[in-house]
């Protein structure tokens, strides 16, 4: 449990305490979710000891104080204080906006798969305080449903860059997870007038971020949130960018798809980041079983996909195409062309 909580806590506990108090605590928390997570990652590998299923509920619950927390104080500091410098703010910024993207969005992630509705309801809230919460029924409905296929919009295709995904996935999540939810709806008629629409909920909980933001910090502090909420759902793109950037799956001549399988999502073996974000990079093991708690998620590196390095790492090399098709499309081909036709 102790890396899981260091990993996931103490750049939260930086940033809060140098949004608060000033100096060096923002570059700190900046710092340990990208140098020293690079570094620990390369010095060697490390045994993450096993924890139980409430062990790991323990790490979420706290990683979501830590982010209303850090969510507060950065509108807060940036925008109804005077105490910062402005590259104290800008680097508190992208700190927090890391972190949101990062840690945030693996836990809510992680809690949005729960069997319990509290805990969904507060996976929810984390995605609805970065303006994003229609992302929970995109993924569930719909990327579970259709990843790696040209159905899922969260699904990167071999060749296409990653600012030319964003373009299609960002509005494209959206609506598919709308018309998921409609369908659904309209195939239960019972849900229609027992609950209101998922999409009503997610919209008004944006509407709540944004009113508590204009609360801390008046216009600023709405600017603050919405820096904050595009930097952070930046993040989640390029993850799910990486993670299945063209591994497809095949569809025989009567139009059935291949199930999901092991070979479809890119993982990583590195032990610090993944701690950092709850197991996120043992993506094969997540689509195999959704349910499945982060801390009982399995890797097999002669099974799975393997990316060259970090998930972080490979985030940052997506931000420039030509560098990430020469790295990536012949091992995706390999992939492709290894993997059992129907």
């Amino acid at each position: 449990m102790i890396w899981f909580a260091i990993a996931t806590l103490s750049p939260a506990i930086m940033l809060a305490g140098g949004a608060i108090l000033g100096g060096i605590g923002p570059f700190l928390g900046l710092c340990t979710m990208t140098v020293l997570v690079f570094v620990i990652d390369r010095a060697g590998k490390s045994r993450i000891a096993d924890m139980d299923g409430k062990t790991g509920l323990v790490i979420s619950i706290l990683q979501a104080l830590a982010h209303t927390l850090l969510w507060t104080v950065t509108i807060w500091a940036v925008a109804a204080s005077d105490h910062l410098s402005l590259l104290n703010a800008v680097v508190l910024v992208a700190g927090a906006g890391l972190y949101f993207g990062q840690i945030s969005n693996s836990n809510a992630h992680e809690l949005i798969h729960k069997a319990n509705r509290r805990l969904r309801r507060l996976g929810i809230a984390l995605y609805c305080s970065v303006l994003f919460g229609h992302h929970t029924s995109a993924h569930m409905r719909v990327h579970h449903v259709h990843a790696a296929t040209l159905e899922d919009p969260n699904s990167a295709r071999l060749g296409e860059g990653f600012w030319r995904y964003l373009l299609r996935a960002w509005p494209g999540g959206f609506w598919a997870g709308k018309r998921a939810e409609d369908a659904l709806r309209a195939r239960n008629k019972d849900a229609q007038t027992a609950s209101i629409h998922p999409y009503a909920g997610y919209l008004a909980g944006a509407a709540s971020s944004c009113a508590f933001a204009w609360l801390i910090g008046g216009r600023v502090g709405l600017f603050v949130l919405l820096c904050l909420a595009v930097y952070a759902q930046l993040q989640l793109y390029l993850s799910d960018y990486v993670q299945h950037y063209g591994l497809s799956r095949q569809i025989d001549e009567t139009g059935r798809v291949e199930p999901m399988g092991l070979h479809h999502s890119w993982n990583a073996p590195h032990w610090y980041s993944s701690a950092m974000m709850l197991h996120a990079p043992r993506h094969s093991d997540h689509h195999a079983n959704p349910a499945r708690a982060f801390p009982d998620l399995r890797l097999n590196q002669d099974t799975m996909p393997m990316l060259p390095h970090s998930l972080p790492v490979m985030a940052v090399l997506a931000l420039v195409p030509p560098i990430w098709f020469r790295l990536m499309d012949g091992r995706a081909m390999a992939w492709l062309r290894a993997s059992s036709p129907l």
